[in-house]
């Protein structure tokens, strides 16, 4: 029978007592957008009174702009010579308010990464086994997910302020405004993520919102602007959004595709942009944007 010396004891109760190696578990990359993606959308949907009171700007820009500019404009005609006179600006500036409403909550729903931040939410999420490229995708799908739902909310005023859509229009600009309301928020995270106060991210974003509001064609027409106020449009991606939507508006309303043409194509000199290549255009400036979104989340906070 052996004899157990001291040293073998201690040394067998040190692997005793010796604590279990932590299990590292990766989360799938699908897993963690979808958990990140889930809780913004849930924090936005428990917020009744900010999903109500983000309607209030669109709308109140739809009534006064909308109806008030409708009664002004050559008595509501809109557009001249060659336009069916049951057209009128509220039919056209439609299109634009839909826009805005994507805009404003796109760009909005980004704060939730500063005020993470602030909180000391979000670098839980850094240090958590995920990948840092799941937290700018989740944030973008959350946000667009949000914006298109405000969106789609400003479809149902359509038949109270005289724009028709059939059945096949709204299903196209459910599409459209995901689109929009992806590339948004994109920039938005993008620009968030290199934020630090709520402060300085809301001064940002205002100073950056009206000036792509008011230039992307969302309250007048691009054509027959000054020169400087024509570049200035086509160097704003919201206007690439809001031009499909505008052509999906109008074309429902039964105008001819002439005259759709004249008040929702993007030009850049003579040519006439497309409506597959607006989105082609948004949808690369939402990529770029994501991407310098996901950049910024994997270096260290």
């Amino acid at each position: 029978m052996a004899i157990e010396t001291p040293e073998r004891v201690t040394e067998r109760s040190e692997v005793r007592l010796a604590p279990a190696a932590p299990v590292h578990v990766r989360v799938s990359m699908a897993q963690a957008v979808y958990i990140i993606w889930y809780r913004d959308v849930l924090r936005f949907w428990r917020d009744r009174t900010r999903l109500f009171a983000s309607l209030a700007q669109p709308l109140l820009y739809l009534i006064i702009f909308g109806v008030g500019l409708s009664s002004s404009l050559a008595k509501g005609s809109f557009g001249g010579s060659g336009v069916p006179k049951s057209f009128n600006y509220t039919q056209f500036v439609y299109p634009g308010i839909l826009g805005m409403a994507v805009l404003f909550t796109a760009i909005f729903s980004a704060m939730s990464v500063v005020w993470d931040r602030e909180f000391g939410f979000l670098r839980e999420i850094l240090v958590a086994p995920i990948s840092r490229s799941a937290v700018a995708l989740g944030k973008a799908l959350g946000g667009a997910t949000q914006a298109t739902f405000q969106g789609m909310i400003m479809l149902v005023f359509a038949p109270f302020v005289g724009v028709h859509l059939t059945v096949l229009a709204v299903l196209e600009l459910v599409g459209l405004l995901f689109v929009l309301a992806f590339s948004l928020t994109c920039f938005g995270v993008a620009l968030s993520a290199r934020m630090r106060t709520m402060q300085g991210f809301q001064v940002v974003m205002n100073f950056l919102m009206m000036p792509m509001f008011f230039l992307s064609g969302a309250l007048f027409p691009l054509s027959g602007l000054p020169a400087w106020m024509t570049v200035l449009t086509r160097f704003d991606p919201v206007a690439y959004g809001i031009a499909p939507i505008r052509s999906a508006v109008l074309g429902a309303a039964g105008l001819p595709q002439g005259l759709v043409d004249h008040f929702s194509s993007v030009t850049i000199g003579n040519y006439v942009v497309p409506i597959w290549l607006d989105i082609v255009i948004l949808l690369a400036f939402g990529a770029v944007m994501l991407g310098i979104a996901m950049r910024s989340f994997r270096h260290r906070d």
